[in-house]
C-alpha cells in the first residue's frame, strides 16, 4: 500500500513539473508565433525611418546651400589641386607649398574668366538693341505664315508701349541682378577661404578621419577610399580638361571660320559649359544657332556652326571620351540625369557643374565598399 501511495505521489510531483514547464514556457511559445507579423512591421518602421533621415538631410541640403555649395566645391577642388601638389614634390616643392601655388593660379585664372565672360556680356548688352531688332525682323517673317500670331501682333501694343514698359521695369530687375551679385560675392570669399583652410590642413584631417576607425580593418579600408576617391576625381578632371579644352579650341576655330564675333570667347564657353553634362552641349548650341541666325543671312551659312559643333562634340562625346576613359568612370546614363536634376534643384548652376563630382565620389565609395573582402587589405 505504502508502494502504490508512493507511486501515485510521484506521478502527480511529475504532471506538476510539466504543467509548470508549459506555463513557463506559454508565453515565449506566445511572441514565436506572432514573430512573422512583427517581422514585417519592424521592417515598415525601419523603413520609415530611413525614409524621415533621407527628407531630413535633403531639406538640410536645401537650407544651408548657401553655406554648403562653397565649401562642396572648395573641397573637391582641393581634393584634385593637392592631388596635383603631391606630384610636385618629385620636384622638391613640399605638398603645402605646392597646393597653394596651384590654388593661387586656379584663382588667377578664375578671375581672368569671370572677367572675359563680363566684358563679353557687357558688349551684348551695349548692342542689345540692334540684336533685338535683327531678331525680330527675322523672326516676323515667320510669325507672319501663321494667322493666329499676325491677329496677336496686331492687336498687341505699340512700339512705343513696349519700350516704355521696358523702362519701367529696367530699374526692378537692374535691382533684383543687384540683390543676387551680393550672396555670389560672399560665396565667392567663403570659396576662397576655404579652399585655402583646405590645403592647409589636407594632410592633417585625412589623418584624422583614419584615426577616428578604432580597428585595424576600419582604417585599411579608410585609406583604400580616400585614396580610390581622391585618384577617380583627380584622373577625372584631368581627362575631361583636356578633352574639353580640345573641343574649346575646336569651337573658337568654328566660330571664327563662321563668321562669328569674339571666337576666342566662343571656346572658352564652350569649355566651361562642358562640365555640365548634357545641359552645357545643350546651351552652346543653342548659343551657335542664335548667333548665326543673327549674322548671316543665308540660312545654310546661319546654321553651318551649330552642324559642325555638333559633329564635333557627337564624335568626342561618342568616340573620344570612352577610348580614353574606357569603363572606370561608365555610369548609367538615366542616374547622371538624376543626379543633374537633382543637385541643380537644390543648388542651383554649381550644384549642377557639382552633380557628376559628387556621383563619382558616390560611386567610387560603393564599389570600394562592395569589394571589401573579409581579409584585410594593404591600400594601393
Amino acid at each position: 500500500m505504502d508502494t502504490a501511495r508512493d507511486g501515485v505521489a510521484e506521478d502527480g510531483r511529475q504532471r506538476e513539473t510539466r504543467n509548470e514547464v508549459a506555463n513557463e514556457m506559454a508565453p515565449a511559445a506566445a511572441p514565436a508565433a506572432l514573430a512573422p507579423g512583427r517581422e514585417g512591421f519592424d521592417l515598415l518602421v525601419a523603413c520609415s525611418i530611413v525614409g524621415l533621415f533621407v527628407i531630413a538631410c535633403a531639406s538640410a541640403l536645401y537650407a544651408l546651400a548657401a553655406v554648403l555649395v562653397p565649401i562642396v566645391f572648395a573641397i573637391i577642388v582641393g581634393i584634385v589641386l593637392g592631388q596635383a601638389a603631391d606630384g610636385l614634390t618629385r620636384f622638391g616643392l613640399p605638398p603645402l607649398l605646392g597646393g597653394l601655388l596651384l590654388a593661387l593660379c586656379f584663382v588667377v585664372g578664375l578671375f581672368f574668366l569671370v572677367n572675359a565672360l563680363l566684358v563679353a556680356v557687357t558688349e551684348v548688352a551695349s548692342e542689345a538693341p540692334r540684336l533685338a531688332e535683327n531678331i525680330i525682323e527675322r523672326i516676323l517673317p515667320f510669325l507672319n505664315r501663321f494667322g493666329w500670331l499676325r491677329l496677336a501682333l496686331a492687336q498687341g501694343a505699340s512700339e512705343e508701349a513696349l519700350a516704355s514698359a521696358a523702362v519701367e521695369n529696367a530699374g526692378p530687375f537692374l535691382g533684383t541682378v543687384a540683390a543676387s551679385l551680393t550672396p555670389a560675392l560672399i560665396q565667392t570669399l567663403v570659396f576662397l577661404a576655404a579652399l585655402a583652410l583646405f590645403l592647409l590642413g589636407r594632410i592633417h584631417l585625412r589623418s584624422t578621419f583614419i584615426l577616428a576607425v578604432p580597428s585595424r580593418e576600419g582604417r585599411l579600408n579608410t585609406i583604400r577610399i580616400i585614396n580610390a576617391t581622391e585618384e577617380a576625381l583627380t584622373q577625372y578632371f584631368a581627362t575631361t580638361s583636356l578633352i574639353y579644352a580640345a573641343l574649346g579650341a575646336f569651337t573658337m576655330v568654328i566660330a571664327l571660320v563662321g563668321g562669328l564675333p569674339m571666337a576666342p570667347l566662343w571656346g572658352l564657353f564652350a569649355f566651361v559649359s562642358s562640365y555640365i553634362p548634357y545641359l552645357g552641349a545643350t546651351l552652346i548650341t543653342l548659343s551657335l544657332l542664335v548667333g548665326g541666325l543673327m549674322i548671316h543671312d543665308a540660312l545654310v551659312v546661319a546654321l553651318a556652326p551649330v552642324v559642325a559643333f555638333t559633329v564635333v562634340h557627337l564624335t568626342m562625346e561618342n568616340l573620344l571620351v570612352p577610348a580614353i576613359l574606357g569603363r572606370r568612370f561608365e555610369m548609367n546614363p538615366f542616374l547622371i540625369f538624376i543626379a543633374i536634376i537633382f543637385w541643380t534643384w537644390m543648388w542651383g548652376a554649381v550644384g549642377a557643374i557639382l552633380a557628376m563630382p559628387l556621383a563619382l565620389i558616390a560611386m567610387t565609395i560603393f564599389e570600394q565598399v562592395r569589394d571589401t573582402s573579409g581579409e584585410p587589405q594593404l591600400p594601393g
